[in-house]
């Protein structure tokens, strides 16, 4: 691996979420999460702005609980308001761990996505706790092994770790605000082999009905 090349993460990222977008016609984001549109979310993450081409040729809607941020659907992931194979693509980036039952989730997801539906999940495990007082909590975080079982009904599954060790460290730290510490850290699981590892920030996930 090249020291300077993107991580492997921001690799499966980039492929998986652009292929959602190139191959269906409906995607809900549920909790807003992929941050692109202001309007329909609480923040917008200036490095996917990348992604506004593709999100403006398809029915792209925001899923919430609550109406605070002028999502298109209010509804809760753990009863969503949709029918049985209804939904061509699913996104669900960092909203299990703020949710009372991730698993009664999932099989929610499940449910309301049509047969070769597409689902991309963002899940946390070695990171800080952070709910949002009078809105969400953080109630949990999930291994490799625990995101192979409770995805395990899913045709397709492929799972990519996200940072390595000591970038996961770091971003157990205040100092995760400053751009050149995380380069370093970046360089040293480079350098020691570290990127591939079980001790890391989180786990993306595709998966497929």
């Amino acid at each position: 691996m090249k020291l300077f090349e993107p991580a492997p993460w921001e690799v499966f990222f980039k492929s998986k979420i652009t292929h959602i977008f190139e191959t269906s016609k409906d995607v809900l984001d549920i909790g807003g999460g992929l941050r692109v549109d202001g309007k329909r979310g609480n923040r917008v993450d200036p490095e996917r702005l990348y992604l506004l081409p593709y999100v403006e040729k398809v029915n792209y809607r925001i899923m919430d609980p609550i109406d605070t941020y002028h999502p298109d659907i209010v509804g809760d992931i753990h009863a969503m308001p949709m029918a049985d194979n209804s939904q061509e693509a699913i996104l669900c980036i960092a909203v299990l761990e703020h949710v009372y039952d991730p698993i009664r989730a999932v099989e929610e997801m499940y449910r309301v996505l049509k047969p070769g539906g597409k689902l991309f999940v963002y899940v946390p495990f070695l990171y800080c706790y952070h709910a949002e007082p009078g809105y969400y909590g953080d109630y949990w975080r999930i291994t490799e092994d625990g995101a192979n079982h409770v995805f395990r009904n899913f045709t397709k599954l492929e799972i990519s770790s996200v940072r390595g060790s000591f970038e996961t460290l770091l971003y157990m730290t205040p100092l995760n605000r400053y751009k050149l510490f995380g380069r370093f850290a970046r360089l040293l699981d480079r350098v020691t082999g570290r990127v591939y590892t079980k001790q890391t920030s989180g786990y993306q996930i595709y998966a497929e009905k």
